[in-house]
């Protein structure tokens, strides 16, 4: 049971708030409790929710590239509720084959091919884990792989935000109120 109310409201009269609604029920299937959490602070919600849609959007990543590091940052801090999210929507909203999907959370990095989805997935995790510990070699990988400047900081910002989404939803226990929909649509049965 969620620490603070879920405030669903039947008619969403912002056009911020409504925009943001429309777009994670195209990703994810419905309005996930997250974003009700979210809606007790409503300024934060528009500008969280908009911070985050400019690093998914305006940066050398692709979305499936952000998700798998959604997946494993998520995973990595012990977030069910994040892990969830982002399963969902790299297998739902953007049509990653079940397997694959399943795939990744059981084997992590191992179940990755490509040098380039390798190397950001690395950095990710080191950002993550120890940021501090970051080391010029990790940098040079992702320039390698055609990482710029823009990159890498969008990069080591999406790792901060999914940690901060990760943080509210742990701190606040967020009800899980669609794993079983993305175990479903994964063929993975309910529990």
């Amino acid at each position: 049971m969620a620490r603070v109310a879920l405030p669903k409201p039947e008619h969403v009269t912002d056009p911020a708030v409504a925009e943001i609604f429309a777009w994670v029920t195209e990703m994810e299937g419905s309005v996930p409790n997250h974003f009700y959490v979210e809606l007790n602070f409503p300024e934060f919600f528009t500008a969280k929710l908009g911070a985050t849609k400019v690093l998914w959007q305006m940066g050398e990543l692709s979305m499936e590239e952000i998700q798998h590091v959604g997946i494993l940052v998520s995973q990595a801090n012990g977030c069910p509720y994040c892990t969830a999210a982002f399963c969902t929507i790299l297998n739902y909203g953007l049509g990653t084959a079940e397997d694959y999907v399943g795939s990744l959370l059981t084997s992590g990095l191992d179940a990755v091919e490509g040098d380039r989805l390798t190397a950001v997935l690395n950095y990710a995790l080191q950002v993550n884990g120890d940021p501090a510990a970051v080391s010029d070699d990790q940098v040079q990988a992702l320039r390698d792989q055609g990482l710029t400047d823009k990159g890498i900081v969008q990069l080591t910002h999406v790792v901060s935000d999914f940690s901060s989404y990760n943080t509210l939803n742990l701190a606040l226990d967020t009800d899980y109120d669609y794993r079983e929909f993305w175990r479903e649509l994964a063929g993975f049965g309910t529990t």
